[in-house]
C-alpha cells in the first residue's frame, strides 16, 4: 500500500461519536482525499452534463439508443467477468440499512445476498455514515452483538457459512459529504466517502474471508458515470494492493437513460461487473423527471397501478434480461416491499401471495435473483426461484433471444389503461409526508401502510403529485389536481396524523417540517433534481 500524506480533509460541524477514530483513521482520510483530488473534478462535469442531457430530452420528449455506441452492442464476442463463488448464486437478496440490528438480522436472514444500503435505506447523518461502517466492520470481525433496550431481545451473528454475502450500496454521485471537506472547504462526494472507507477498511479482510468487496451503483444515468466508476475501482485496487478486478460492482438500472445504455454500463465495467438490478420507483420517477414537459402521454397513473406488467415497464426488465444474459451477469429483479403485519394474518396471507406471484414471475422471466425487504420474504422468495433454478446458482444461459425491445417501447407511458385518482393523490401526500417526517429524524427505511419505503417512494410521490398539477390532470372524481388541492390533502394529512399520533408526540416529530418540504418539491414550478438535496439541508446531524 502507498505511505499516505497526512490528510487534507477536515471533518466539520460534527458531533465526535464513538469509535469514530476506528473508522476516520488518517491513513484512510488520505485514501477518501486522493480520491476526491482525482474523482470529483468528473464528477461534476458528468453531473453538468445530466443537466445538458435532460434539456435535450424536454426539447424533443424522445431518447433512443446511442448511435456513437452501435459498434460495442453489436460485438457479440465481449463478457463481463465470471462471477466469483461469493456472488455466483443470488437467487435472494435482502436490503436495508447498516443500523446494529439490521446488520445482524441482515446477515443472517437466510437470504444469498444483504444489500447494506448506504443510499436510499439510509437517512446521511453523520452518525449513520460512520458508525454504519463500524457496524460492517464488526459484522467482519465477529464482534458484533445486539440487545434491543425495549424488548431486551439479544441478537448475534450465526456461523460464517450461513451469512449472507455483502454487496454495499454507496450514495450517488449527486450528494456530498457536508462533514468532510478538503482545504478550499469543498465537501467530498458522499459516493467517495462510502465507498472509500469501506474499500480501505474492508476490502483484504473480505478476500480473507473468501469474498471481496462488492458494490451496488445506485443512480447512474449514462455508461460515462459508469466509466468513471472503473476508473475509481481500478485506483482503488492499485492504492490498496488488491488485485486488479477484485471489485465487482452490480448497477441499479433505476434511470430511464441508463435503460437505453445497459450494454455500454457493462462494457465499461465488464472487468468489475456483476449484473444490473431493476429498480422500480426510482425508475418510475427518473420517467417523470425527464419527461415532466412531454404532455399527457406521459402522465403516470397512481404508483401501485404501476406494475411490472405494464408494457413499458415489462419492455424494461426484458430487456435487463436479455442484456445481462448476452453478456454473462447477473440480472437481479425488483423489491418486494411488503412488511408482514404482526395483528392481521387476513393481510399477510394476500400479500404474501403478491409476493409469490411476482416472484414466480420473475424468476420465469429469467432472472437469476431479486429483492426482499423483510425476512419473513426470504423463503417466500426463495420458493419461486428454487423452482425454477434447482441446484443451479442462475440461469444466465437463458439467453432470451425472443426479446426485441424498440427504442419507443421503453417510454410508451401511454400503454397503460390506469388514469390517476383521487386516492392516488391522496396516497402521495400521506406517505411523501410520513416518509420525510423519518427521514428527518435520521431513518431511511421506514414501514408505512405495510411497505417499507424509502427515499425512491418519497421521489415517486412528489414527482407525480408536481406532473398531475402541471399538465392538468383530471382525477377519477371529476376534480382537477392544482395547488390549491394539494395543500388542502396535505393539510388533511396532517390534522389525521396528528389525531393518530397524539399532541404530545405530534409536537415531538417533524411533522410541519415535512408537510412542507413535500409542498415545497411538489408545487415549485422549478423542479429539484433530488428531494434529497433540500432535505439534507434541513437534517440534523
Amino acid at each position: 500500500m502507498s505511505a499516505p500524506a497526512p490528510s487534507p480533509l477536515a471533518i466539520v460541524d460534527a458531533e465526535p461519536l464513538p469509535r469514530q477514530e476506528e473508522v476516520l483513521t488518517e491513513a484512510a482520510l488520505a485514501f477518501v482525499a486522493e480520491l476526491h483530488r482525482r474523482f470529483t473534478p468528473r464528477r461534476d462535469e458528468l453531473l453538468a452534463r445530466r443537466a445538458e442531457r435532460r434539456a435535450e430530452i424536454a426539447r424533443t420528449s424522445a431518447l433512443d439508443f446511442l448511435p456513437e455506441t452501435a459498434a460495442i452492442r453489436a460485438d457479440d464476442s465481449w463478457k463481463v467477468a465470471p462471477a466469483p463463488d461469493a456472488l455466483n448464486d443470488r437467487r435472494v437478496e435482502i436490503t436495508g440499512p447498516t443500523d446494529r440490528k439490521m446488520t445482524i438480522n441482515a446477515l443472517n436472514s437466510g437470504a444469498r445476498v444483504w444489500l447494506a444500503d448506504f443510499e436510499d435505506a439510509s437517512a446521511p447523518t453523520w452518525e449513520n455514515v460512520v458508525l454504519g461502517q463500524v457496524n460492517l466492520i464488526d459484522a467482519y470481525t465477529r464482534n458484533i452483538d445486539f440487545t434491543d433496550p425495549k424488548s431486551g431481545k439479544s441478537y448475534a451473528l450465526k456461523a460464517n457459512e450461513e451469512l449472507a454475502t455483502v454487496v454495499m450500496r454507496p450514495r450517488g454521485w449527486h450528494l456530498n459529504e457536508r462533514h468532510l471537506v478538503d482545504a478550499d472547504g469543498t465537501p467530498v462526494p458522499g459516493a467517495l466517502v462510502d465507498f472509500g472507507l469501506y474499500f480501505f477498511h474492508n476490502a483484504q479482510r473480505l478476500l480473507d474471508l473468501g469474498k471481496g468487496p462488492y458494490f451496488y451503483l445506485p443512480k447512474t444515468e449514462s455508461h460515462l458515470e459508469a466509466r468513471l466508476w472503473n476508473e475509481v475501482f481500478v485506483f482503488a485496487q492499485e492504492y490498496c494492493g488488491i488485485p486488479q478486478g477484485t471489485v465487482r460492482a452490480t448497477v441499479l438500472i433505476e434511470t430511464i437513460t441508463a435503460a437505453y445504455e445497459m450494454e455500454e454500463i457493462l462494457y465499461e465495467l465488464r472487468d468489475h461487473a456483476s449484473g444490473l438490478n431493476a429498480g422500480r420507483w426510482d425508475y418510475l420517477f427518473s420517467i417523470v423527471k425527464n419527461f415532466r414537459d412531454g404532455g399527457a402521454r406521459f402522465v403516470l397513473p397512481d404508483r401501485n397501478a404501476v406494475t411490472m406488467t405494464a408494457p413499458f415497464m415489462r419492455a424494461y426488465t426484458e430487456l435487463l434480461v436479455r442484456t445481462c444474459h448476452k453478456r454473462g451477469a447477473h440480472a437481479i429483479g425488483g423489491m418486494a416491499a411488503f412488511i408482514p403485519s404482526r395483528r392481521d394474518a387476513e393481510v399477510n396471507k394476500v400479500a404474501f401471495e403478491k409476493v409469490r406471484a411476482d416472484k414466480d414471475r420473475e424468476a420465469g422471466d429469467g432472472f437469476d435473483g431479486s429483492w426482499v425487504a423483510h425476512p419473513d420474504l426470504v423463503p417466500i422468495a426463495m420458493e419461486s426461484f428454487d423452482k425454477v433454478l434447482g441446484d443451479k446458482p442462475n440461469q444466465k444461459d437463458r439467453l432470451r433471444e425472443d426479446v426485441d425491445v424498440k427504442a419507443a417501447d421503453l417510454i410508451a407511458v401511454d400503454s397503460l389503461d390506469a388514469k390517476p385518482t383521487y386516492a392516488g393523490l391522496v396516497n402521495a401526500v400521506q406517505v411523501g409526508i410520513r416518509y420525510i417526517e423519518a427521514w428527518l429524524r435520521g431513518m431511511g427505511a421506514v414501514a408505512i401502510f405495510n411497505l417499507m419505503e424509502d427515499a425512491a417512494t418519497a421521489e415517486i410521490s412528489r414527482s407525480q403529485i408536481w406532473q398531475w398539477i402541471n399538465a392538468e390532470v383530471v382525477l377519477d372524481n371529476g376534480e382537477q389536481v392544482t395547488a390549491d388541492l394539494a395543500r388542502t390533502v396535505a393539510a388533511e394529512e396532517l390534522a389525521n396524523i396528528k389525531a393518530e399520533i397524539g399532541d404530545e408526540a405530534f409536537a415531538a416529530g417533524n411533522w410541519q417540517q415535512a408537510h412542507d418540504l413535500l409542498l415545497t418539491v411538489s408545487l415549485d414550478q422549478d423542479y429539484a433534481d433530488f428531494l434529497t438535496l433540500p432535505a439534507y439541508e434541513q437534517l440534523k446531524g
